[in-house]
Parts: structure tokens; sequence; C-alpha cells
């Protein structure tokens, strides 16, 4: 991703940002010619609406972007692409939304997807004159790195482009890095993680990778991410329109690595453990099959009743790694179930945790940065659906208990280290373009996760 926040530019065209409430004001103190045209134009200020104004050279002399009723800097998202390539500055904007955060918004707006296109060689720049522009960049790169792998087909995003996506994090940040790969997942005690990605052909191992950043002696972070590069369903096959978009599987490894690439570039007191096990859920003769039984890092046999509820499985070993590391906190992000999508749709990702001190922190720093999610209830009545006659535990519950993200969230809690965690069941995606929001990969959840984390250990 380019940088489209600029520290300074010699000349800048100036934007207007106006709620309703203040259009009569601002336009009838503007110069005749800007008041007539925004008449002409039929400008009410209504959220999203960007009017360019001409000067006597015909080009764009100034700006104006509606902001509606309620002003919301996540609505600069809207404003990047509907602006001619240029540089541009926030000459006024409503008091009460932080200039930071319109440049993030911006910044985020302005994010394509492009690899496999010809690329536009020019765009909209900002000024962010008073803001902190590195912090800005790196956590609008962070999220761009997300989507970048989210929108990358399986044939260029496998197991083996994860881990050296999370070699170049680690060494850019001056972090260590282990990767255990295919058999040798078996003797390090990865039995879960093998089971899921053996099919696989052997370009496409399975693997864990594990990042450590920090200084001894600080509180230690764990973020866990689902890295599943395509879900055919296993043996248990999806039918095509549901194995369509299942190169975002992997969306809750993109969003670890992004939310630990923010925290090591902020440089936040904390130690950092970044655990991705990357594998394909793919069909041989080597495939796991309904009916087996697993064994897991924890000693927990695991029955497999279906193995398209394959995430859970390489997680239940991720997250007992995680908890023989002693976190102060742990956080895990996963594309793991359509069932969150039917209680709370694309847009609102919901997480599980018994931590009522956490939840009030993610939420408040949610709202905060525009990065909406929403508490469910680890519902332990519903517990022993996951049962079974002949393992500790099964990975498809029964169905009488039907509220699939939550009898996820308790399968996972099973393996999940003491003390406080929380799990994030994401989309990673937007299945249609807005302004701001195009189709495909979206980073969710990660820009209000690193502020409660920065908040946390300051």
């Amino acid at each position: 991703m380019s940088d489209v926040i600029l520290e300074a530019a010699e000349t800048a065209t100036p934007i207007e940002a106006l709620a309703e409430s203040e259009l009569a004001a601002v336009v009838d103190a503007a110069p005749a010619f800007v008041k007539g045209f925004a008449r002409a134009a039929d400008f009410k200020a209504k959220a999203g609406q960007v009017l360019t104004v001409p000067g006597e050279d015909g080009a764009t002399s100034t700006v104006l972007f509606g902001l509606g009723h309620a002003p919301d800097a996540m609505a600069f998202r809207g404003l990047a692409a509907k602006l001619p390539a240029g540089t541009y500055r926030i000459a006024r904007a409503p008091e009460a939304l932080d200039r930071g955060q319109i440049a993030l918004a911006f910044a985020l707006g302005s994010y394509r997807f492009d690899r496999y296109k010809k690329k536009d060689a020019e765009r909209a720049r900002l000024v962010a004159e008073g803001c902190d522009v590195a912090e800005i960049r790196q956590v609008a790169h962070a999220c761009a790195l997300a989507r970048d792998m989210i929108n990358t087909p399986a044939n260029d995003m496998g197991p083996r482009q994860i881990e050296t996506i999370a070699r170049e994090i680690a060494e850019q940040h001056g972090a260590e890095i282990t990767v255990v790969q295919g058999d040798d997942l078996l003797e390090a005690n990865y039995p879960a993680v093998h089971a899921v990605g053996r099919a696989a052909v052997p370009e496409r191992a399975p693997r864990m990778i594990e990042i450590r950043w920090g200084e001894a002696g600080r509180p230690l972070v764990a973020i866990v991410g689902k890295g599943v590069v395509f879900d055919t369903g296993g043996l248990d096959i999806k039918p095509s329109a549901g194995m369509r978009l299942m190169k975002k599987d992997m969306g809750g490894a993109a969003h670890a690595l992004a939310l630990g690439r923010m925290i090591m570039a902020a440089k936040l007191p904390v130690r950092l453990a970044v655990l991705t096990p990357a594998v394909e859920n793919a069909i041989s003769g080597d495939a796991m099959r309904p009916g087996d039984v697993l064994a897991s890092r924890k000693g927990l046999t695991i029955e497999v009743g279906n193995t398209d509820a394959e995430g859970r499985l390489i997680l239940a070993d991720a997250l007992t790694r995680a908890a023989e590391l002693e976190p102060a906190l742990t956080i895990d992000l996963a594309t793991l179930t359509g069932a969150a999508r039917v209680a709370l749709g694309p847009h609102l990702p919901p997480f599980f945790t018994e931590d009522d001190a956490l939840a009030a922190a993610i939420e408040k720093h949610a709202v905060a940065a525009s990065d909406p999610v929403w508490r469910m209830p680890l519902w332990k009545p519903y517990a022993d659906a996951l049962d079974s006659d002949i393992a500790d535990l099964k990975n498809d519950p029964d169905a009488w208990a039907q509220a699939g993200a939550v009898t996820a969230a308790l399968f996972l809690q099973r393996f999940a280290p003491p003390g406080p965690w929380a799990h994030f069941d994401v989309f990673a995606w937007n299945s249609r373009s807005q302004p701001g929001r195009p189709a495909g990969g979206e980073a969710q959840a990660i820009r209000g996760l690193f502020g409660m984390i920065r908040e946390r250990f300051a």
C-alpha cells in the first residue's frame, strides 16, 4: 500500500466537511460563486455527498463533503475514492471529530486490491498536519496487509506464503520466529494441526508458525489466528457456492499477523506471541474422515463428526500452545462459523469472553475506533452438545443446541489459557462494494483491539 497520508505539502486543496446543520452558515459565508455552485448542484451535506468546486482555471479549488445528521470520522473512508487524484487537506471539520481518526479513515478508504490488475499511478492523498502520521500509516498498512492476504486467491496464498509473510514481519521488527512443518508437527505435538492439513500436497504442507517478540519480564499477549488457506470442507465436502469464498478462511491468521504487526510497530510494553497454524483442508486418500478420533496437544481426544469443522481443531492445538506461555491476555481470531453471520450479519463480528472487565474494555475501544463488535454469551447449558460417546469431546455439536457460534466458542474454551481470553468470530469480507469499503477482504476488530491492548498495558 502506498502512503496516501502526508505530513506536509506545499499546496493542497482544502476540504470543507460539513454536517447538515452547519451547511447554511458555511455556504452563506462563502464567496458568491461557491454559494451559487453549491445551490445549483443541490449540495445538501447529506452523508457521503461530495461537491468539487472549480476555480477560475477549471481545476478544483475546494471540496465540500457532507457528513449528514451524525458526523463520524469513519465517514471519511468514503471520501478518497470520490476525489480526483491530487493532494488535499482538511480545512474544516466538526470539532468533535478527531483529526487522526479522519486521516486513518481516509487511508483505509484508499485501499485497493490491484495485484492482478493494471495499477493506477495516481490517487488522492491527504495532508494530516498535527497528527501522528507514522502511527496512522502503520495501522493502515497493517489493515491493508490483512486485506491483501484475504483477497489473494489460494493458489498464491498457501501455508508457505503465510510463513513468508510472518518471517518478513518478524525480521522487520526484530522478532524470533519458529516454524514446524509437515510430519514434524507430530514429533512437536501438534497432532490436530497435522491431521487437518496432512491431505494437502507436500508443497502446501501444514505448519505451525510462532512469532515471539518483546523484552523479558513484560506481560505476555498471545494472539492466535486460524490459517486455513482453503477449505474444501474435507470429505464432508462443501457445495460449490459454499466453497467459492474459502480463500478467505485464513482471515484469522491475516488478522493475527496484522494486529501483531501493529503492536510491534508501536513498541508497546509487552511481550508478544503470534501463533498461526496454517493448513489447507484438502481432499485426498490421507484426509481425516468423519468418525476419526484425533489426539490434541492438550491430551484431550476429539471425535471428528464433520471434517468441515476443521478450524476449531487447529485452534485447539494453537490455544494449548498459548497456554504453555502463561499469557496475561489471549486473543484468538477466526473465520469460524456461518452461524455468527446468521446471528449478526457480515459487518458485526461477535466476540466471546467470560471476563466482564475485558469485555467492557473491548467494547469501549471498538466504539472509539469505529470498529464494531458485539459480545455473545458462552452459554454453559450448551456445552454438553459437544459430548462424544467415544472421545473427550467432538468437533460438531448436537443439532439440538443450534447456536453454532456459541458451541464453537465453547469448544475453544476447553483449550484456551486460564485468565483473560476472548474469541472473535470474524467474517473478514465485504459482500458488496460501498464507498471506502470495496467488495472483498476486510479487517475487522483489530483496530479496536490494538487500542484496548495499548491502554491495558500502558
